[in-house]
């Protein structure tokens, strides 16, 4: 039976922490400001702060439609982390130099979070990739040669089966490789300190105020459109993302058999699918199993593909019974999920429309915990026009294309189809179909880095 699907437990425990944290008012009549910002997840949030910590001067207004975190912030996995864990990803589309400039960058994410104080469950326990198939053994495999490759083997350390045991248990595991640069976050309470600082810092921010138009207008300095998976359909960067659906399951709190599992350092843990398994325990016992397996979008609608997608919910289920045997007595108390953005190459872009002074950053890839705070360094490096070290990082102005719809669409559902085929044949200890080993591999045949086998 699927677990029910209901508003993301992060939202509820944070509202419950925050002792009245009341929704500020709506927009309700014209404004001039310096710098616009349009979305209150950590993009917009971070960006707002950036700002603000370079101008204190500049008028900043932040527009979120809903709640701050109401979004993807407030419903992923929590995973805090830059790109040290995916050099290898990162040298092959970026080349070596700049996927190094990039990762040294990232180093300074958790310092950032943990500055900002606040408790926000913060976790530095590094992140564990784990094996449960010959084929994710050369995923494995290919993380410690990329790190070892740039002259930082520190950032990916084998551990053969008897290691990884030391850390966690499970009859599926094969061995692991250890990512020391990786913590794990309550996302949702983590939107509501950077809430407060944004409100502390002086930015002008408005719920419940929904943004239909964006155009260049005289009235800002700037404007910054920071929506996720909301930005897909937009016309300046649609041949550039697409939607995919991730879901959660959340157990019960179960301690005692995290302990009997030896899993109790509080690493965050991924294994070696391309559609993966993420899962990461709460400071109160419970498991968190998401799988990013979802439906792809059209057009950028976000639609019930997204909201009530019951097949990935159950497939995330699924992953923490067979990864997680150990697990088998914890009930499921709830799922959730819904669309990230997911770019061609996995890596995130920031740029600005032609002709205009609207910016934007998105394509996280359901990694945007930890990139977002660079996305605000670099977003508010372009809304204030500073040519720095940030607005020269190899992620700005390098949007990769996707195909237009609807091969965009008929063609990733199909590689999609294909990817899961391939994995489920090898969990299941069976060799692939020849259709579905073609179908994953069209990708890497026409230079994308989506789907790769």
């Amino acid at each position: 039976m699927v677990a029910p699907l209901r508003t993301p437990w992060w939202l509820e425990e944070a509202a419950a922490a925050a002792d009245g944290d009341e929704a500020s008012e709506p927009l309700s009549g014209p404004l001039d400001a310096d710098v616009c910002v349009v979305g209150g997840g950590f993009t917009g949030l971070w960006t707002a702060l950036a700002v603000k910590e370079r101008d204190p001067s500049a008028h900043v207004v932040l527009l979120e439609a809903e709640r701050c975190g109401a979004g993807p912030s407030g419903r992923n996995g929590g995973f805090l982390h830059g790109y040290w864990a995916s050099i290898g990803r990162a040298c092959s589309v970026l080349g070596e130099r700049a996927a190094l400039d990039l990762a040294r960058a990232g180093e300074r994410i958790i310092p950032a979070v943990r500055a900002l104080g606040g408790e926000v469950w913060l976790h530095e326990s590094g992140m564990l990739s784990v094996s449960t198939t010959p084929a994710q053994d050369r995923t494995l495999d290919a993380s410690v040669a990329a790190a070892a490759a740039v002259g930082r083997p520190e950032q990916a350390v084998p551990l053969d089966r008897d290691a990884l045991a030391e850390r966690i248990r499970s009859a599926s595991f094969r061995r692991g490789v250890f990512f020391p640069e990786c913590a794990t976050v309550q996302p949702a309470r983590l939107v509501g300190v950077l809430r407060r600082k944004a409100l502390e810092a002086g930015v002008e921010l408005h719920e419940r105020s929904p943004v239909r138009r964006v155009e260049d207008l005289r009235g800002a300095r700037a404007v910054v459109v920071a929506t996720n998976a909301a930005a897909t359909g937009w016309r300046p960067v649609r041949r550039h993302v697409t939607n995919f659906g991730s879901y959660v399951v959340l157990t019960e709190p179960v301690p005692e058999l995290l302990a009997e599992i030896g899993w109790t350092g509080g690493e965050a843990v991924v294994d070696g699918r391309m559609f993966i398994h993420y899962f990461r325990t709460t400071d109160d016992g419970r498991v968190l199993m998401g799988s990013g397996s979802g439906p792809i979008g059209f057009g950028g609608r976000l639609d019930g593909r997204f909201t009530l997608d019951e097949p990935t919910a159950a497939r995330a289920e699924l992953g923490l019974r067979r990864l997680l045997p150990g697990l088998a007595g914890a009930r499921v108390e709830r799922a959730w999920g819904g669309p990230i953005d997911v770019s061609a190459d996995h890596l995130p872009f920031f740029g600005t429309v032609p002709g205009t002074r609207i910016h934007y950053g998105l394509g996280y890839s359901g990694n945007g915990v930890g990139p977002s705070w660079l996305g605000g360094q670099i977003l508010a490096s372009l809304a204030l026009e500073r040519e720095d070290e940030w607005a020269s990082l190899p992620l700005v102005r390098r949007p990769p294309s996707l195909p237009p719809e609807p091969l965009k669409r008929i063609g990733g559902g199909l590689v999609r189809a294909a990817i899961l085929a391939v994995e489920e044949a090898e969990e299941a200890g069976r060799r692939p179909s020849l259709a579905a080993r073609a179908g994953a591999a069209v990708p890497r045949r026409l230079g994308m880095r989506i789907g790769t086998r």
